[in-house]
């Protein structure tokens, strides 16, 4: 019994050597960073040494380096909202340092987050196919100094709201967009000391560009949210420069409910 307990445990080890064995290696040194960049943002990361120390400047990039020379060998593991990944790290010379490593998305193991309702990917591919839909909401639209303003679509996935919004330059004058503001607020002001507004933030945005001559979409994707009757989401794109042109767009409870599904 004590020979097959014995045999048990160093099939145990061996088997745990084998699969740090098989990781990829990371060559790091006390004075070079190394930058790990993923292609999803970053959830969750361990080190299994103390000696190594690492921080997330970004969302996507994990960025570590040994605290001090010498530093002895450990494993990373990165979780991402759709993946898990582990690197051997190995103390080499400043010259054979890895200053960056790009997480190969063929190269990692499935892992469904349960922090994650949905990820930026299946978000990016949702806003997608919003826009390749006809625009139903006609009638929510508005015109401010030239800019028009329009609700096309309003959609629902899972926990999450799409909302699909256009832009239209009808002056001559190029539109850089400096803010995308959403807030809930009251539909009439009776007081301005009663006056309540709330800012939401959106999930995740299509498009980053800001910058357009004619015409501008983008989808932004909300976590689902309710709202009375006597409130309104309100959308204000505010223009990059001082003294620029703003445009609002007010949306009622009623047209949330007639969200379609994708």
């Amino acid at each position: 019994m004590k020979k097959l307990l014995l045999l048990y445990v160093l099939f145990a080890l061996l088997s745990s050597a084998s699969a740090q064995d098989s990781l990829q290696v990371v060559h790091v040194h006390e004075n070079v960073s190394t930058h790990i960049v993923s292609p999803e943002p970053i959830q969750y990361v361990d080190i299994s040494t103390d000696e190594v120390a690492g921080d997330i400047p970004v969302a996507n990039i994990l960025r570590v380096k040994p605290k001090h020379g010498g530093a002895k060998q450990g494993i990373i593991t990165i979780v991402g909202e759709r993946f898990l990944v582990q690197y051997r790290l190995a103390y080499s010379r400043a010259d054979q340092a890895d200053t960056r490593v790009r997480i190969d998305p063929t190269q990692v193991d499935n892992y469904l987050n349960p922090a994650v309702a949905m990820s930026r990917e299946d978000m990016a591919r949702f806003a997608l196919l919003a826009l390749g839909r006809k625009p139903r909401f006609h009638s929510v639209t508005t015109k401010e100094q030239g800019i028009r303003a329009r609700l096309n679509n309003i959609y629902t996935v899972g926990d999450y709201f799409f909302i699909d919004l256009s832009l239209k330059n009808d002056t001559s004058i190029p539109y850089t967009i400096d803010q995308v503001r959403f807030k809930l607020e009251d539909k009439k002001v009776v007081k301005a000391t009663n006056f309540q507004q709330v800012e939401l933030q959106p999930s995740f945005q299509l498009y980053d560009t800001g910058y357009f001559k004619r015409q501008y979409r983008n989808v932004f994707v909300f976590r689902k949210f309710t709202f009375p009757e006597e409130k309104v989401l309100h959308i204000e794109v505010a223009e990059e420069q001082v003294s620029g042109r703003r445009v609002s767009l007010r949306i009622a409870y009623a047209d949330l409910l007639q969200a379609d599904t994708l």
